[in-house]
């Protein structure tokens, strides 16, 4: 995403000389070129204190073209800044990250509305600022396979399966001496409850979550799982 970010800050610079020479073209531009011919006319004609008014004239509205176009290039600096947010945005929900970066996902939300209103009160820099921090909230986010809300319990013989080994395993709890957490979710549906040492193969075993760690799906030893990391 650094590259990403790089790549396209090089592009934005040189969008900025093109804006530039655009905006140049301006209504107090053109003013300021009329009054400065203005006053070289009556600077030959001798007419001098209409020479001095519109070379003040000059001045001012030159003043206001840079004014203008600062203004310019400062409003598209901030759209091109929060088309790339809501870009990195849209991507990150299609990845699916509300879930799996909820932390970063709402940090980079409220930055981006945060910048959309200062871009309606027209405070350019401000719009940047914050759409510049959306996508530093998303800077570590990454499409990960979200851990197992489900396991299947295998045969003793291929796997060793039972609730300590299972919980130790990573993409469970990371950790065996959590097992009763996966015992009390499912003992209600085991042979004899009040024996935990009792699951069978082909056995659902819903596995909750402990500290809000996003699960989906069956466990699928094909996938790769980040490890559990809320020990």
């Amino acid at each position: 995403m650094k590259k990403v970010l790089s790549f396209l800050a090089a592009a934005a610079c040189v969008a900025s000389l093109f804006a530039a020479r655009s905006f140049k073209n301006n209504t107090y531009q053109k003013l300021a070129d009329e009054y400065e011919r203005k006053a070289e006319n009556a600077l030959d004609a001798g007419e001098y204190a209409d020479s001095i008014e519109y070379a003040k004239k000059a001045e001012e509205n030159a003043r206001l073209s840079k004014e203008y176009i600062r203004a310019m290039m400062a409003r598209g600096q901030a759209e091109d800044a929060i088309k790339l947010a809501e870009n990195q945005v849209n991507w990150a929900e299609k990845i699916d990250a509300p879930h799996t970066f909820p932390m970063a996902y709402t940090a980079a939300k409220e930055n981006l509305e945060t910048a959309k209103k200062y871009f309606e009160a027209e405070d350019w820099d401000k719009a940047t600022e914050y759409a510049k921090l959306a996508l530093a909230s998303l800077d570590g986010v990454h499409e990960v396979t979200p851990l197992p809300a489900v396991y299947i319990v295998r045969p003793w013989a291929e796997t060793k399966d039972c609730y300590w080994n299972i919980s130790g395993r990573p993409y469970i709890y990371n950790n065996p001496l959590l097992w009763e957490n996966l015992y009390q979710a499912n003992k209600a549906g085991m042979p004899k409850p009040e024996n935990p040492n009792l699951i069978l193969p082909g056995m659902k075993m819903n596995v909750p979550s402990l500290t809000g760690e996003y699960r989906r799906g069956t466990y699928d030893p094909k996938k790769e799982y980040e490890p559990y990391g809320g020990q």
